[in-house]
């Protein structure tokens, strides 16, 4: 029978890192009742050098649900859309990209309230996350603020909400919402809930 392969000795530093690195794809899979053992498992260390680098399994699934949540990758592809198309372009690019993010957190939803109980500053950091992606699809709509009903701010408030509604069942009321699309998600921002016949492509002005 084969021993099980042991990563190399690692500075505290390094070795949190790495922990924390075989945890997000356990939490993703498996959300707050992934074991400690699965997660020294997937690490390739026995399960009490967990604890030798955090002091219990919370700290440690914190650590990893910030870094799944981390919004800076979504900010730079956000960014990258820029604003050079027209706004529903813009919009079913940044659609695209942010469903991308919440379906592979899709079973953590309920995570970050259950963890958040008794740590201020990963509450903290959960919500400037959220502000800071909220701002950034709020910028994607700056160019056309005189156009909206409401404020780029608030719609983009919105069009994460739809967003949600269509990944997370639970948010969207029994899955109700699974099948709307970047297209249908983006036209039910700009458009509404009516039903439009087909547009003359020669009389409308792109939004």
């Amino acid at each position: 029978m084969s021993r099980r392969r042991r990563v190399p000795a690692m500075a505290p530093e390094d070795r949190r890192a790495a922990l924390i690195a075989a945890t997000v794809p356990l939490v993703r899979e498996h959300g707050t009742a992934v074991s400690t053992r699965q997660i020294a498992e997937a690490a390739g260390v026995a399960e009490g050098t967990i604890f030798g680098v955090f002091p219990d399994k919370a700290t440690l699934l914190r650590a990893a649900v910030m870094r799944a949540y981390d919004p800076q990758p979504t900010l730079d592809a956000l960014a990258a859309v820029g604003t050079r198309t027209d706004l529903r372009t813009r919009l079913r690019e940044a659609v695209t990209l942010m469903r991308e993010g919440m379906t592979a957190n899709a079973n953590l939803i309920a995570a970050p309230k259950e963890l958040m109980a008794e740590d201020a500053e990963f509450r903290q950091r959960m919500f400037d996350g959220r502000r800071l992606t909220t701002a950034a699809v709020a910028a994607l709509m700056e160019p056309d603020r005189d156009r909206l009903r409401r404020s780029p701010e608030a719609a983009a408030q919105l069009l994460l909400m739809l967003i949600a509604a269509s990944v997370f069942r639970d948010y969207g009321h029994n899955g109700e919402f699974g099948d709307m699309d970047d297209e249908e998600t983006v036209s039910v921002l700009l458009d509404g809930l009516l039903v439009r016949s087909a547009p003359d492509p020669s009389t409308e002005s792109p939004l």
